[in-house]
């Protein structure tokens, strides 16, 4: 995914892509519809009111969570209201948090601007962590950490997150002469993205003409990096993305794959990078679990059955979003007690069914509706388990303010050129030079 497209942009069209799976479980990446639009379960008289303030398609009221809960409290009315784009929604979240007005019960937090909220602004939340029942034991470690402050303040809970893994064509691979196996294919790359590379090569010995390795340079960095403790920030808040050997290693890795023609000259999540998916132009594309969605929304109909998903070369995390409680909201209790409910395992495993939010809360993954998790696209590929094994090795990452604003000038104003003719180096410079100008540097 860009680095502009948050999990707005991959909630935008979840319905559509849940009708696609045909079983409902997997929802995917896809455009932004509208700038803003509102939507809620309505008030009741006498009722406590709770509301919330949202991106995207979150999902709690598509997999009919709030009415879920309404049940459990008859007196208690919940109400939501959307900006469907992040780069929307954030903005306004800022200047409320900063005037300290206007805020909703319930505020989600985007996992690209977690940081900045915890630094600047965690005085204006709840601290999470002392509501009844809730432990940090229930969400994976490193999810934990990115809502909590230096002094241990956390001011969000987990609702989903992205581990990666690697999806592949079994027919592509096969007429290429790899194994098809996911297990053995895992063991072609595993522990080292170089052998990724590795890999590509192979593949493009004997490739179906026509195809390329893997989808897209961006899909790859983007990857390589999400695997890192340290990209672009390091702990004490300072840019280090030009000197941080990581950054630099996962862009010339990149651009290897580019100049050898490993990877196709596309832009993710663009038209037609969506036509490649149709017309079976790619053997690998790196795979968080809404990633499905859209392959099984763009793919041919012959497609069912013939992609499966391995263990991705290293662990890493593309996607996720917190729930808040803001302090100046009109119901703070109550919407405590909502937040701890939905993102609670058992919530958490009924989004992953209905909507194709994978948990970050550890204890929804031996439930039915992730453990025993399958798609048509992917037969019998066991996805629960193998995205639950993913998310228990992710790092804990330093996420930085400006992220989305770096990793996009290293993809679409780096690593792309190289497929389109640049040398590695002249990619490099040019998008260095973006991202300061962007930076203000």
């Amino acid at each position: 995914m860009r680095a502009a497209r948050t999990t707005t942009a991959r909630r935008a069209l979840a319905m559509a892509a849940v009708a696609a799976l045909g079983a409902g479980l997997l929802a995917g990446c896809a455009d932004d519809g509208g700038d803003e639009e509102s939507s809620s379960s309505g008030g009741g008289s006498g009722k406590t009111t709770i509301t919330l303030g949202l991106f995207g398609t979150m999902g709690f009221q598509e997999a009919g969570l709030y009415k879920e809960y309404e049940k459990l409290n008859p007196d208690i009315k919940i109400e939501q209201t959307v900006i469907e784009r992040n780069e929307n929604y954030y903005p306004a979240l800022l200047n409320h948090l900063t005037t300290n007005s206007g805020l909703q019960d319930i505020q989600a937090i985007e996992v690209g601007n977690i940081a900045e909220v915890v630094d600047t602004q965690a005085d204006k939340f709840v601290d999470v962590s002392k509501i009844e029942g809730v432990k940090s034991s229930d969400w994976v470690d490193w999810k934990w950490k990115q809502a909590t402050t230096k002094d241990g303040q956390t001011i969000g809970l987990g609702t989903d997150i992205g581990p990666m893994a690697i999806c592949y064509r079994k027919d592509l691979f096969e007429k290429a002469g790899l194994p098809t196996d996911r297990e053995e294919v895992g063991k072609l790359w595993a522990g080292d993205w170089s052998k990724l590379v590795d890999a590509g090569e192979q593949y493009k010995e004997k490739a179906p003409k026509g195809t390329f390795f893997m989808d897209s340079p961006g899909g790859m960095i983007n990857a390589i990096l999400s695997s890192e403790s340290e990209k672009f920030y390091d702990t004490s808040g300072k840019v280090i993305y030009k000197t941080n050997p990581a950054v630099k290693s996962a862009f010339d890795l990149t651009a290897k794959a580019a100049e050898e023609g490993l990877v196709q000259s596309q832009t993710q999540f663009q038209p037609s990078w969506e036509q490649t998916i149709a017309n079976n132009k790619f053997a690998t594309v790196v795979c968080p679990p809404w990633m499905l969605g859209t392959l099984k929304e763009k793919s041919a109909d012959d497609a069912a059955g013939k992609w499966d998903v391995a263990a991705a070369p290293k662990s890493g995390n593309w996607g996720g979003t917190f729930l808040g409680v803001p302090k100046s909201g009109k119901n703070v209790e109550e919407a405590q007690k909502l937040a701890a409910w939905l993102t609670a395992p058992e919530q958490q495993a009924k989004l992953f069914g209905e909507m194709g939010s994978f948990p970050s809360a550890t204890g929804a993954y031996s439930l039915p509706q992730v453990k025993d998790a399958k798609n048509d696209l992917t037969g019998d590929s066991p996805i629960g388990e193998i995205f639950a094994k993913a998310a228990e090795t992710i790092p804990t990452q330093v996420i930085g303010p400006k992220d989305q604003i770096i990793q996009q000038g290293l993809t679409d104003n780096g690593v792309v050129l190289v497929t389109q003719g640049k040398s590695a180096k002249e990619a490099w410079e040019t998008a260095t030079k973006t991202i300061d100008n962007n930076l203000d540097q």
